[in-house]
């Protein structure tokens, strides 16, 4: 906790137009699980508030994280503040659509029923592309640039960005079929609350574990470096191993869905 502390106040004092984004994506989940609890509509075979509750706590993570990062690069004020902005207001845009979408028991993903509803997933689209952008940019910045952390929790960095673009680009393949499972049309049987499909190919499970890798491939190479005594040369070669290894993983559940398995078949 103390360390989770630490963090929300360096992204507040650093970056705090990511901390205020973050936080408002926090209050949209505690309002989402508000509805969630008394508002019985169903979507696709889910609450209507569950797909918002998901993404407000996911966006919110990712948005810390990304005001964290941006501490630990040399960048002047001026970049710094440059990146933050064109992260942190597509975002509160896209959380935005998603929450309004729910609250009108409409699909805010894949839905073109009529103009309204096209313009705004469009407009999510073009959201999402700027986030995305901000991903490659940390990545060259990442090889480039030497950062305010042991040389292994760096390693940890540019795998995680490599590996949340590439979440990205499974993001990018439902778009390209309007849906998220494979083999059966959305909505049907899934696991609670995350609805991964159960009974065909899900490509949300990839979509999930690719971006949450920038906060995962880090955090395994810090307790790493804190905990392990060893050369510098063995603990890069562990970081990058596990690396390799979590987008392995990505690359396995990615191929499963579009093989039409579920990750998990009930």
């Amino acid at each position: 906790m103390k360390a989770l502390k630490n963090i929300l106040q360096t992204v507040k004092s650093q970056s705090p137009i990511l901390y205020g984004i973050g936080i408002f994506h926090f209050v949209l989940a505690v309002l989402c699980l508000l509805g969630w609890m008394v508002d019985d509509r169903m979507l696709a075979g889910i609450n209507v508030w569950i797909k918002p509750l998901k993404f407000s706590i996911s966006g919110g993570i990712y948005v810390i994280t990304s005001g964290f990062l941006a501490t630990l690069y040399p960048f002047s004020k001026r970049k710094r503040n440059i990146i933050n902005n064109l992260i942190s207001w597509p975002l509160a845009l896209e959380i935005i659509i998603v929450v309004l979408q729910a609250s009108r028991g409409v699909q805010s993903h894949y839905n073109q029923s009529n103009l309204f509803d096209g313009i705004l997933f469009g407009v999510m689209g073009l959201l999402i592309s700027i986030v995305v952008l901000t991903m490659v940019f940390y990545i060259v910045e990442t090889i480039r640039l030497k950062m305010t952390v042991a040389r292994p929790v760096q390693w940890g960095i540019l795998l995680g960005w490599l590996v949340v673009l590439f979440g990205s680009w499974v993001g990018g393949q439902m778009i390209g079929q309007m849906a998220h499972n494979v083999g059966v049309a959305d909505g049907g049987e899934g696991l609670p609350v995350i609805n991964w499909s159960t009974i065909a190919g899900d490509l949300r499970v990839a979509h999930f574990f690719g971006l949450h890798g920038i906060q995962i491939i880090p955090l395994f190479a810090v307790m790493l470096t804190k905990k392990w005594k060893a050369s510098k040369m063995a603990k890069n070669l562990v970081v990058i191993l596990f690396g390799l290894l979590y987008a392995s993983w990505i690359a396995f559940t990615f191929y499963q869905a579009k093989q039409g398995m579920p990750l998990v078949r009930l």
